[in-house]
C-alpha cells in the first residue's frame, strides 16, 4: 500500500509555530534486588521440587519481553535445577507471539538472550497444544489448552513478571496465572482464552482456566518478579501453583506502586519514539497512555491524552507493530517497519483488533506534528501541553513543553531547555 508523499499533502496544513521544550529527569526512590539470579535460585525451594525423581524433566515456561535480567534469572534457574539432578527444558510461553510459529518463538527467546548456548537448556518451541477439558465461564463454554511440551515433561514451572495488564484491571492481571493460561496455551489456548475473556471477564476466565490446568498438568508453580520505576527487579518470589490466585493480588499491588507513569495527567499531545512487544504486550503500555481500546472494557480515566503520535518500532519487536492502532498518527518510517503477518497474528489471537489498526500515516516528523497540532483545535504554542518520551517503559527522562513544567513532581529536575528543529522532515532537539 502506498502512502502520500510530502508533496501530495504539504499544501493541506500550514506550518505551526512550536513551543519551547525542556529535557527533564525524574528519579523517585526505589528498591532493587542486588542479585535477582541468586534470589530466583533460592525461591525454587518454595516449589516442592523434592517430590520429583532424579533425572525428571522440568519444563520452564518463559517468554515475556522487557523483563530486567531475564536471561540471568532463567539461566540461574536452569543451573539450579540441573544441580539438583533434574533435566530442564525451556518452553516458549507466549501464546501467538513470534507470528505463532516455532521459529518465530525461538527468535523471540533469542532476542531476550535466552538461547540454548546461554542458558544451558534445550528449547522445545513446538506450537502443539493439547485440549485438556472445557469449562463454563458465565454463559460461555471454554476449551482449555496447554503446550504439549509442558504436558510431556515430568514437571513445569513458569518465570514471569507480575504487572498491570494492558487490556483490563483486576486482582489478577499479568503474571504467573496469565503466562500459564495464555502463554503456555500457545496460539489455540490464547485464542480460546481471549474470546471468552472479552465476553465474560478476564479475571473470571483466568481463574477458571487455571483451575483446569492445575488439575490436569504437572505444574509446580512459578517464579514471580516485580519491577520498580527504573524497570529493575525489586522483588523475587517462588509461588506454588495452588497459591497463584492468593499471592498475585498482593504482588500486583506492589507492581502498581512501583509502575512508571507519566508525570502529569492532562496532555494534549504525547509523542512516543518507539513501540514494541518487549516494551509492552500492547506495544505501548496502555496504563501509561490511558487507552485500552478493548471491547466491553472502559479506558482508564487518567491520564487524559488527546492525541498520540508514534514515530517508530523497536528493532527487538521484529516488525510486530501490535499497538500502532493506539496512536492517532504515525509516520512512513514506522509504516515501513511493520510486519503485518506478525501484527495480525497477535491481534487476531487476542481479539483486540483496535491495536492493529493503522493510524494516519504522515510522510515525516514535521508533517506529523503539523497535523497533530492543527487537529488539537485552537492550538496555542504558549499553552500546548506536549510530552515527548522514548517509550512507555523508559519514563525517567523525557521532554515536555514549557507550560507543563510547573506541574511536574517535586523530584523532577530540569536538565536543559531545547528547541525542536527539522532536517529533511526529521525532528531533532537543539539548544534554543
Amino acid at each position: 500500500m502506498d502512502v502520500p508523499e510530502r508533496s501530495d499533502v504539504d499544501h493541506l496544513i500550514d506550518p505551526q509555530p512550536l513551543p519551547t521544550f525542556a529535557r527533564t529527569r525524574y528519579e523517585p526512590p526505589t528498591e532493587t534486588v542486588s542479585d535477582p539470579a541468586g534470589a530466583a535460585q533460592a525461591e525454587l525451594d518454595a516449589l516442592a521440587l523434592d517430590g520429583l525423581n532424579d533425572g525428571a524433566t522440568v519444563a520452564i515456561g518463559v517468554g515475556s519481553r522487557g523483563i530486567h535480567a531475564i536471561d540471568d534469572v532463567v539461566t540461574a534457574v536452569v543451573s539450579s535445577l540441573a544441580a539438583r539432578g533434574f533435566d530442564p527444558i525451556l518452553v516458549p510461553a507466549m501464546g501467538s507471539h513470534g507470528g505463532a510459529t516455532a521459529d518465530g518463538q525461538r527468535e523471540v527467546l533469542e532476542s531476550l538472550g535466552l538461547t540454548e548456548e546461554r542458558t544451558g537448556a534445550p528449547i522445545d518451541a513446538r506450537m502443539d497444544a493439547e485440549r485438556l477439558e472445557a469449562v463454563s465461564v458465565g454463559d460461555t463454554e471454554m476449551p482449555v489448552y496447554l503446550s504439549t511440551a509442558a504436558l510431556e515433561a515430568d514437571a513445569a514451572i513458569v518465570v514471569n513478571r507480575v504487572k498491570a495488564h494492558t487490556n483490563f484491571t483486576g486482582p489478577i492481571e499479568s503474571g504467573l496465572s496469565k503466562m500459564t493460561v495464555v502463554g503456555l496455551g500457545k496460539q489455540r489456548g490464547a485464542k480460546s482464552f481471549h474470546s471468552t475473556a472479552i465476553a465474560e471477564g478476564y479475571v473470571e476466565t483466568l481463574r477458571a482456566a487455571l483451575s483446569v490446568i492445575a488439575s490436569n498438568a504437572p505444574l509446580l508453580g512459578g517464579i514471580a518478579l516485580v519491577e520498580n520505576f527504573r524497570e529493575e527487579i525489586a522483588h523475587v518470589e517462588g509461588v506454588p501453583t495452588t497459591s497463584f490466585t492468593d499471592r498475585e493480588p498482593a504482588l500486583l499491588e506492589r507492581a502498581y506502586e512501583e509502575m512508571p507513569t507519566l508525570p502529569v495527567d492532562d496532555v494534549d499531545l504525547l509523542v512516543v519514539d518507539e513501540l514494541g512487544k518487549e516494551i509492552s504486550g500492547a506495544g505501548m503500555d496502555t496504563n501509561v497512555i490511558g487507552r485500552y481500546r478493548v471491547l466491553n472494557t472502559d479506558d482508564p480515566d487518567e491520564p487524559a491524552i488527546k492525541l498520540i503520535y508514534a514515530r517508530g518500532l523497536t528493532e527487538a519487536t521484529k516488525g510486530n507493530g501490535n499497538g500502532i492502532g493506539l496512536a492517532d498518527i504515525t509516520r512512513k518510517a514506522a509504516f515501513d517497519q511493520l510486519d503485518m503477518q506478525k501484527t495480525y497474528s497477535n491481534a487476531l489471537t487476542s481479539g483486540s483488533l483496535a491495536k492493529a489498526k493503522l493510524p494516519v500515516v504522515a510522510p515525516d516528523d514535521e508533517f506529523a506534528l503539523r497535523t497533530a497540532l492543527a487537529a488539537l483545535g485552537g492550538y496555542d504554542p504558549e499553552t500546548v501541553r506536549i510530552l515527548w518520551i522514548r517509550n512507555t517503559q523508559d519514563l525517567a527522562e523525557m521532554r515536555v513543553s514549557e507550560t507543563v513544567l510547573p506541574d511536574l513532581p517535586d523530584a523532577a529536575t530540569i536538565l536543559e531547555r531545547e528547541s525542536l528543529a527539522f532536517t529533511d522532515g526529521t525532528a531533532s532537539f537543539t539548544d534554543p
